[in-house]
Parts: structure tokens; sequence; C-alpha cells
């Protein structure tokens, strides 16, 4: 059997997937901040351009990839499907274990799947520059490459913590014409306020994301950009997916678990939304979504309406949260430090058709070190926790099953983690359930 299956790229799809139709259930609206009614469209057109609002809230089931947005798709996609076979003999399993290679990209991950999408959006609208947050950097280096193929502005709020972690990423926006602020940072109110309480913040993505927020909002030229959580994120990285399922099919395969990791839940959600009508249609293929046991949202978040933000700046949105002002541990998977989730992906969570799972970030790196020394490349501390996942599941399979999972993102800018790491200064955490109901007190309680 082939180890890469490559699809030609007269055969990469050209439709996104928009799982909103099939839903079992509708999403909760999102609220209005203030008022806390539904929210309309028109209250996002100061930060989004119009085409993705639209996409947001979209009835139809496949959109159209614009031209000029597949030209840039074509400098890296389609991407492999590999078949991780030294690993599969590693472990002494007899199922088999594909992964879909997203690390090819400029970017390094998946991130410019949306990337490119939504600067190309914003580009047609007349804007001219984009503000955004970051956690590790991948999503900040996506968007400064996306802004420098459509000549745009960019302007990114890295979380401390990676700011510092990982230089060659805020090196990398920069190179693309990005600007890079760690955040918290003296350019916003929400900043400013932050480091007058605390000085030595470390960051999180909710605080990045309410500087961006800001930026966009008080600023006419400029609008914001989301690298996950958002349902027209996760439309855009369906192509992922779609890419799988017909790789899959030129083998004759069909997947039993497809296993992604989580932060916001946009690379996750991109591999396996396209396979959730054949789900829904009685096909046995289990979704397993893997996140750090330092931010477990999924798993030990509640299921309610909450701001995305820590300035409370963005709308209400039903999912699973761990409290929007909640701070999370300096783990070294930054983009997995999000207190909350896509709110499609937890409306399937709170359906039983995702399962979700959490690890320790010791365990992640152990399983990332076997995969380099078998497959022979660095993931990145994210991408390590699909890996673990796929491993845990891989033994957990039956002879002849096929685990397949998303390889999200390369770690190597991530290397200041694996020298922690193999020194033996990484420590675990496990956030503590009082510090849970603590941070969810602060949400607020809407009548459904």
């Amino acid at each position: 059997m082939e180890m890469k299956i490559i699809l030609p790229e007269k055969d990469m799809p050209t439709k996104w997937y928009n799982a909103l139709p099939d839903l079992p259930t509708p999403l909760a609206p999102p609220l209005d901040p203030q008022t806390q009614k539904p929210l309309t469209p028109d209250q996002l057109e100061p930060i989004f351009p119009k085409a993705v609002i639209e996409q947001e809230l979209s009835p139809q089931r496949w959109i159209d990839i614009p031209e000029p947005v597949l030209d840039v798709y074509r400098l890296y996609r389609p991407t492999p499907l590999v078949r991780a076979r030294r690993l599969e003999e590693a472990l002494g399993v007899t199922c088999r274990i594909y992964y879909k290679n997203e690390s090819v990209s400029p970017a390094g991950s998946h991130k410019p799947n949306t990337a490119v999408p939504q600067v190309y959006y914003n580009k047609i609208e007349g804007v001219r520059r984009i503000a955004t947050e970051t956690g590790a950097g991948q999503w900040g280096t996506a968007l400064s490459f996306a802004c420098g193929m459509f000549g745009l502005s960019c302007t990114v709020y890295m979380v401390k913590v990676s700011y510092n972690q990982k230089p060659y990423r805020r090196s990398l926006i920069q190179a693309y014409g990005g600007e890079v602020f760690a955040s918290p940072s003296d350019k916003t109110r929400t900043g400013r306020d932050m480091l007058g309480r605390d000085p030595d913040c470390a960051g999180s993505l909710g605080l990045a994301i309410s500087e961006a927020v800001e930026d966009a909002a008080t600023h006419d030229d400029t609008k914001y950009s989301l690298g996950s959580v958002l349902n027209h994120v996760l439309l855009h990285q369906t192509i992922c997916g779609l890419e799988t399922e017909k790789q899959l099919a030129m083998i004759g395969e069909k997947p039993d678990y497809l296993v992604g990791c989580v932060g916001g839940g946009s690379n996750f959600a991109g591999l396996f939304l396209p396979f959730l009508p054949r789900r829904l249609a009685g096909e046995n293929i289990r979704f397993i979504a893997v996140e750090p046991k330092a931010c477990p949202t999924l798993t030990r978040g509640a299921f309610r309406y909450d701001y995305g933000d820590v300035a409370r700046l963005t709308p209400l949105i039903k999912m699973h949260t761990l409290g929007h002002s909640f701070m999370p541990a300096p783990i070294h998977a930054g983009g997995l430090r999000y207190h909350g989730d896509a709110p499609l992906l937890c409306n399937l969570v709170a359906e039983g058709l995702v399962d979700a799972e959490a690890y320790h970030q010791l365990e992640c790196f152990d399983a990332a070190r076997l995969f380099l020394r078998t497959e022979g490349f660095l993931p990145a501390p994210e991408t390590a926790h699909a890996i673990k996942g796929a491993i845990e599941t891989a033994r957990k399979a039956k002879p002849g099953e096929v685990v397949v999972f998303l390889y999200s993102g390369h770690g190597l800018l991530d290397l200041a983690s694996y020298d922690a790491y193999l020194a033996g200064k990484l420590t675990n955490f496990e956030y503590p359930e009082k510090d849970i109901a603590e941070a969810l007190k602060a949400c607020p309680d809407i009548a459904e």
C-alpha cells in the first residue's frame, strides 16, 4: 500500500462544506453582549466583511471557493494523506493509521485555509488593514502570509507567554510584513487596563481577542479576523476533510476514527465535518477531540452562553466554556489555551456525536517524540495532542480498523518547547475544579 496518497491538483475541492443545514439540533443564536437579544448581521459589519457574515449564517450546504483563493491554495494544496506505517509497527497495533499533513503550507499549519479567504473577502471590500490575535503564533503567521498575498497590512496581538516562548514565530510574522505585539499590550485600552492590574500578566487568547477587536472597532480602515471558533472559519477548513475523503476513496479505505487536537476547534472540525452526513446516515465513524488537561474546555467546561473574550466585547455564544476570565497555565501548546470552543463543535459534543479526551502536556510530548523517531517529522505541541489521541485510539482499535488524524502543524519554530521538554523542565498542570467553578460565576445567566 502507498505511503503517501497524493490527490491530483485538478481534483482539489472547489466548494466548502457547510454543516449548519445538517445539524440535528440548530445552533443557539449569538446574542448582543449588551442587550442579550439575538444578534443581527448588520451588528457584525463594523468588524467583519459582509461576505464572511453571510457565510457565518448561510443555510447553503455547499459554498463556492473563489478562484483567487484557489489560486493561493494551489501553492500548497492538495496536502498529502500519509500512512504512518512505522508508528503502527512501533505501537504493535493491527489497525491502520493515516495522517493528513497540513504542515506543508507556507505558514507550516492548517491556518492559511481560512486566512486566505478571509483576507480575500476583506480585500474586495476595500479594507486596508486586519487586526487579529494569536496564541502559539500559527494563526498570526498565516494571516500575515495571506495579507502579503493580497497586499493588506496585518496587526497581530500575540499572547505574551507564547511571544516569549516562541520568538521565531513572531520573526516569521514580521518577515511576511505583519506587525506583532505581546498581549497584554499598551496599544489598546483593554491591554493597558490589564497591565495596570497585573503587570506580569502572561496573557490569554481571550485577552488577545479583546485587544484585536478593540483595534478593529476603533479604526475605520481595519477589520477583525478570527482564526478559529466561528462558523465561517470551520467552513473554510473543511477543505481538509473533503480532500481526505477523496484520498481515502482512492485507496479503498473508510475511516473508523477521526482524531484532532482542539483549542478553538477549527482544524479538527475541518477534518471531521465532511464525514458528518455519513455518521448521521448510520455509518460507524467516531470523532475524537483531544485537548489539554490544563485547558479542559470540552471535557470539564459548562455548555452555556459566554463571551468569547476577556473584555466582553464579542457576542455571547453558546459553547463549552471555562469562563471568559480564565487565565490558563503557561503550557507550551499555546494554540489550545482558549476558554471556549466553536459553537458548532460544542453542539455536536452535546449531541453525543463527538467524543472529547484530555491529556497532560508531558504525555503529549512523549507521543510527539515517538512520532518524530518513527515518522521523522517534528510536530507542533498542539499537534502532539492529536498524535497522543491517535495513539491511544489505535491501541484500542480492532484489527483492520482505520484511524485518521490531522497533523495540524510542524514544530520547527517550537524548538524552545522541546528544549524545555528534553531538559526535564516541563511539568503537568490539571486545572482545579474550584477554579473552574469560580471562573464560571462570571458567565452571564441567560434564560433559554
